[in-house]
């Protein structure tokens, strides 16, 4: 047990808290998802999650290594929602379909994206990173205008406050 990777998980998940609590202070979104937040990511600390981590993130990464963290890498997105990948349906004949995430998700989705920011105390930072990211992300047209809307509400509220400055 790596103590840097169970550093790590702490400090992204108060970095989750963060961006969250930004977005309720701002007024972005109202403070009704705080259970689904306080939860964030508690699959990492697992056994089908942690060592697999761990040993990708803090190690030397082997063939065996990068399988095992494949495997936890998908036991994840299976059981954490607030990726967009536990919403695409791989179809046996007709390719991939974006189902609609329900709005604590999308915040939560947002959040764990934005936290990385948090970490750099750089705010903005999220919007360089979707604008490398998106065309990656199968997502629902509505999830998707969501996602967005959240974004442009957080870049307005960033202008508000250089310009108060």
């Amino acid at each position: 047990m790596s103590s840097k990777y169970s550093d790590y998980i702490i400090e992204h998940c108060s970095n989750v808290r963060k961006a969250y609590d930004w977005l309720v202070s701002h007024k972005i979104i109202k403070d009704k998802y705080v259970d689904v937040i306080s939860t964030h990511d508690v699959s990492k600390w697992s056994d089908e999650e942690y060592k697999a981590y761990d040993n990708y993130f803090y190690g030397e990464k082997t063939d065996k290594v990068k399988e095992a963290f494949n495997f936890a890498w998908l036991h994840h997105i299976h059981v954490n929602p607030h990726h967009w990948q536990h919403w695409v349906l791989v179809n046996d004949d007709d390719g991939t379909q974006a189902l609609e995430m329900p709005e604590e998700y999308v915040i939560e989705m947002v959040c764990d994206h934005w936290s990385f920011s948090h970490k750099t105390g750089k705010l903005d930072e999220i919007f360089d990173w979707y604008k490398d990211h998106k065309a990656n992300m199968i997502l629902h047209k509505n999830t998707k205008k969501l996602y967005e809307e959240i974004l442009d509400k957080i870049k307005n509220a960033l202008k508000g406050e250089s310009n108060a400055d």
